[in-house]
């Protein structure tokens, strides 16, 4: 930004702020823990939790797309990431779950990292809009996470 530029930087969001926070608790969490299974175990517990504590449509999707996730890619690990529902491989995030009332938002977001393998040509989708699930849009989750992991 320039010096003659009137735009003025009003920072993070609350939030934002919030999921940073929410960030900085699970790694201290992590941290904390004991061996690899008892993270695993713990990480999974709290992705479970952190839905439960979701508003009804949000936790609604929530849970959907734990399922299919967790089905479709077994060797991907459910843990907290920015205080949201994520899968990993290998500690490093493939695929999250934003709800939209985390950050006031009309639509809940599946996202992909740069972990997910969706790459298709000069430009791809990276995050998804979700207002619902339904057994079409559940097939596509399922479709776009085995790619992920391909």
């Amino acid at each position: 930004m320039s010096s003659t530029d009137s735009r003025t930087h009003e920072g993070f969001t609350a939030e934002e702020r919030a999921a940073m926070k929410d960030h900085a608790q699970d790694l201290r969490k992590a941290a904390r823990r004991g061996s690899k299974a008892e993270r695993a175990a713990q990480e999974a517990q709290d992705v479970l939790a952190k839905i439960a504590e979701m508003q009804d449509t949000d936790r609604a999707m929530a849970e959907r797309i734990h399922a299919v996730v967790t089905a479709t890619a077994p060797a991907l690990a459910p843990k907290l990431w920015y205080g949201m529902p994520s899968y990993a491989l290998d500690g490093k995030v493939v695929c999250y779950f934003q709800s939209a009332e985390k950050f006031k938002s009309r639509y809940a977001t599946l996202g992909f990292s740069d972990q997910a393998k969706l790459d298709d040509g000069p430009m791809w989708a990276s995050a998804f809009a979700l207002t619902g699930t339904t057994a079409e849009v559940e097939a596509r989750v399922a479709a776009l996470v085995k790619q992920a992991v391909s």
